[in-house]
């Protein structure tokens, strides 16, 4: 059996008439990179709150490393490192002086090896003089992971923890993640991104505060009943709504330029596609079978295709969630 890091049983938060979280049974095992994956509104940042003692449930329970969120609270945060959304660091300090400021707060006395370890791996110490205020993006991201794990937590709760960095910053920060995963500390994390989630060990799948399946990303595919068409057409808008009226066809999902149309029997009903889109004047530039992606499964699940949009583009906007 597993040594769980984080269970809950039934937790969930209200903001007076909205249910934020409804419910949530959840079990992380330490080690693990859990990652919660859902568009804005979802319950992600609530939960993560509530885990990390800031945000008092209105029912159910929840532990982290053995401890009570509610009736633990203050010895918890001692055991643990958050990342919000917001940069929350004092401009105004330079490198070491935040990571200095979070040691104190912490109480870690002898923290300038650990310091100098956490620069080292986020590549920052030839910028350690430089004021937060004056860095890059993902640089403002590394200083504050760096300033999360200054106290050597067991679990860290990083809250979109990439969002808004460029492309190089983001493989980066999942450079030290893996680094930091091997070396044994549990990390829960939230993300809009899709590709993220492939990297986590689980991933639990959130939509209007609720849970709806937790499992490794490969397990989370399997859930997709059907075969995958990807077609490439112009006029994407009405080809949409001609798929969606073809027999045979489970769903129809929107994916910017191109349409994925879920099937039960290929052999049948791709012809059926065909003929649809010929028949409405609309040619087919592109058509291929793909194996279902995270993207496919959740908008199966929560059925978001109706907007046109998927869930890491919600979740991207940069919300609160």
């Amino acid at each position: 059996m597993p040594v769980l890091a984080v269970e809950t049983r039934g937790l969930g938060r209200s903001f007076e008439a909205v249910d934020a979280v409804r419910s949530l049974d959840l079990e992380i095992g330490e080690g693990e990179m859990f990652g919660l994956v859902g568009p804005d509104g979802a319950g992600k940042t609530t939960t993560i709150r509530m885990l990390c003692g800031l945000l008092r449930p209105t029912s159910g329970r929840a532990s982290v490393l053995g401890f009570d969120i509610v009736k633990d609270a203050a010895r918890l945060k001692s055991r643990i490192g958050y990342f919000s959304q917001k940069f929350s660091l004092y401009g105004d300090l330079t490198i070491d002086e935040n990571i200095a400021f979070f040691a104190e707060i912490h109480l870690v006395r002898d923290y300038r090896a650990r310091r100098e370890e956490l620069l080292e791996v986020t590549r920052l110490t030839p910028f350690r003089d430089r004021l937060a205020d004056r860095l890059s993006g993902g640089m403002r991201q590394k200083l504050a992971l760096a300033c999360a794990l200054i106290h050597t937590p067991r679990i860290i709760f990083l809250d979109e923890p990439t969002t808004g960095v460029d492309a190089v910053s983001r493989r980066d920060f999942w450079k030290i993640l893996s680094s930091l995963l091997r070396s044994g500390i549990t990390i829960v994390m939230t993300t809009p991104y899709m590709d993220e989630a492939e990297r986590c060990t689980r991933i639990g799948l959130l939509d209007a505060g609720r849970l709806l399946a937790a499992d490794t990303p490969q397990g989370i595919k399997g859930l997709m009943r059907g075969t995958v068409v990807e077609i490439v057409c112009p006029e994407i808008r009405r080809g949409y709504a001609v798929l969606k009226s073809v027999s045979g066809v489970r769903e129809v999902q929107l994916f910017g330029d191109r349409l994925n149309a879920v099937v039960s029997d290929p052999d049948r009903e791709i012809p059926r596609l065909e003929a649809a889109l010929a028949a409405a004047g609309i040619p087919i530039l592109q058509r291929r079978a793909l194996a279902p992606s995270l993207e496919n499964v959740f908008i199966s699940m929560t059925g978001t295709e109706e907007e046109g949009r998927s869930p890491a583009g919600a979740a991207a906007s940069g919300g609160r969630s």
